[in-house]
């Protein structure tokens, strides 16, 4: 995978895929790309208004390309529903994970999850098991899940996954990257013989809207202007912390529950990438799968447990 790109991107026509949170950052440009190797793209995000323009973006971008907007809250387990309920009977090869939020003030989401664990993994556990069967019909599936270097910061607390004891924001986003890793690493094992492969990817330091998101909400101008510096001097762009989403949901070889992100830790092409330790215990995987499935009222039906 030695300075893979997106122009080592397989020809993705005849496949379609699902990105969450595409309207921008790594999220809009792993769509384009995808769109661009010839996959049609279904651009799942929140906002109709800013769905709907990153739609028309990557027409302009890429002419030709078979695109559309989809609306998906993760915030709401009533708007996944509705997201997956819209797609029964369509055929899914690729479902990218990658929408999220990070060190936001405490809020709680329309279920009342702690907002970074039911956007950043909740949500995303309900879509993937809701979409699983339309998954299972493709001839060869893939479910990319976006963590982060960052998922360093915290193991889950599996008895208090909504942080009710004590919030800290950094903890809490570190907990919910953790998820994220955990989640394929009990996908990997429960899809095995399934031909599904379940990965994770993390972009490095890239130049998102993201990191500025949780001061905006609190009015704090000034750490606002310091992310905003950060990204400017320090950050790989977008397309660049787009390509390890991009090689674990394209390249040939990604092997289940790999972890994928800059060679250079921050930025780079992409390559395999170190994980904690506990992001690869059997015993927490099983257990955060069953407090999911109670949260969310979704299983997988089709897969082993």
């Amino acid at each position: 995978m030695s300075g893979w790109n997106a122009s080592d991107i397989p020809d993705q026509r005849g496949r379609t895929a699902v990105v969450t949170g595409a309207n921008s950052g790594i999220g809009y440009c792993a769509a384009r790309e995808l769109a661009r190797a010839g996959a049609r793209v279904v651009l799942a995000c929140r906002s109709a208004e800013r769905g709907s323009a990153a739609v028309e973006r990557v027409r302009g971008e890429v002419p030709g390309a078979d695109v559309e907007f989809g609306a998906l809250d993760l915030a709401d387990l009533d708007s996944v529903r509705k997201f997956a309920d819209a797609w029964t009977g369509r055929t899914l090869d690729l479902l990218v994970n990658n929408a999220g939020v990070m060190a936001l003030p405490h809020r709680r989401t329309a279920d009342g999850f702690e907002t970074q664990f039911g956007v950043n993994h909740l949500g995303h556990f309900a879509l993937t098991g809701l979409l699983l069967p339309s998954l299972l019909d493709a001839p060869a599936p893939r479910v990319v899940s976006v963590s982060s270097g960052m998922h360093a910061l915290a193991n889950i607390d599996i008895g208090d996954l909504n942080s009710e004891k004590k919030y800290g924001r950094w903890v809490a986003y570190g907990r919910s990257k953790t998820a994220n890793l955990l989640f394929v690493h009990e996908l990997a094992r429960r899809a095995t013989g399934t031909g599904l492969v379940a990965a994770a990817a993390h972009p490095g330091y890239a130049a998102t809207e993201l990191q500025a998101r949780g001061p905006q909400m609190e009015g704090k101008r000034g750490m606002e202007r310091f992310y905003e510096i950060g990204n400017r001097f320090f950050a790989q762009s977008a397309d660049g912390g787009a390509l390890p989403t991009l090689y674990a949901a394209t390249a040939p070889g990604v092997r289940p529950d790999g972890f994928y992100g800059p060679r250079l830790l921050a930025r780079g092409a992409p390559t395999a990438s170190w994980r904690a330790s506990w992001t690869l215990n059997d015993s927490a995987g099983e257990r955060l799968w069953a407090a999911s499935e109670q949260l969310t009222g979704v299983s997988y039906a089709g897969l082993k447990g």
